[in-house]
């Protein structure tokens, strides 16, 4: 791609950042579940189930995401924190696609058992949960993936759920929670709550639908859609924003998706 035929990409790119990073956007798309919540361990929480649910129709993703927050009665920190046994009946025929009781389950059991000893989420992307800045995304998706897993019993059918670049994995739906999480700028749709990770080391969520527009504007190469293809991604458009290259997300998804481009 010469200067001239990237400069107009960038240019045509950021003029749709603009079109679909404003909080329009929210209504229509899952992180509207988190921002229905004010406290920063909400926030997470109802984060990240929206996230592992978003697969498929988005108006589904919203409704089941909401199904399960009103099973928490509207206050997921405070649920997982101080539920007992008992509690956790109201869940037994909750279901997603496949994501299951025995996955919801974990899913709490895991969450508990964190928040126990950490106030954020957001340690549980640094190894040994410390406030590491200097290491690769890489590092951070396959370190939560051991994390979340490590509690015993963990049932095998649920690390599906939890994509890693150990398994080549794009991590769509992680690396799109992060996004949500640590983007931060004016215009409101992302939170930037987490501090300790750095917006230039986010890597673009690549679905099939980002793809097929990425590879249109020969800003991928790669025929898989998997981690390998989520860097090339991410590096190419770090050309356009070496600060936030994560950005070029709400532009590449709203053609893919919005626009069927």
């Amino acid at each position: 791609m010469g200067n001239k035929e990237q400069d107009h990409l960038k240019a045509f790119l950021d003029k749709k950042v603009l079109q679909y990073n404003t909080k329009s956007f929210i209504a229509p798309d899952p992180i509207s579940i988190p921002h229905r919540f004010t406290k920063k361990q909400d926030i997470e929480i109802s984060g990240l189930f929206a996230a592992i649910f978003s697969w498929g129709n988005r108006t589904t993703i919203i409704n089941k995401s909401l199904e399960l927050m009103s099973l928490m009665d509207n206050e997921p920190y405070d649920f997982i924190s101080n539920h007992g046994e008992e509690d956790l009946r109201a869940f037994l025929k909750f279901k997603h696609r496949t994501f299951n009781t025995t996955d919801l389950l974990y899913f709490i059991t895991f969450l508990k058992n964190h928040y126990s000893q950490y106030n954020s989420l957001e340690s549980a992307f640094s190894p040994f949960r410390k406030k590491i800045n200097h290491i690769s995304m890489e590092e951070r998706l396959i370190s939560f993936y051991n994390y979340f897993f490590s509690f015993p019993d963990a049932p095998l059918r649920t690390t599906k759920h939890i994509s890693t670049p150990d398994k080549r994995s794009a991590c769509k739906r992680l690396n799109m929670y992060l996004r949500w999480m640590v983007r931060k700028d004016k215009n409101g749709v992302d939170f930037g709550i987490w501090k300790n990770i750095p917006v230039s080391e986010l890597i673009c969520p690549l679905d099939v639908h980002v793809a097929r527009v990425a590879r249109h504007f020969k800003l991928l190469d790669r025929k898989s859609t998997d981690w390998q293809a989520a860097l090339e991604l991410t590096d190419n458009l770090r050309k356009f924003d070496l600060v936030d290259p994560v950005k070029y997300d709400f532009a590449l998804f709203g053609l893919g998706v919005i626009e069927k481009f």
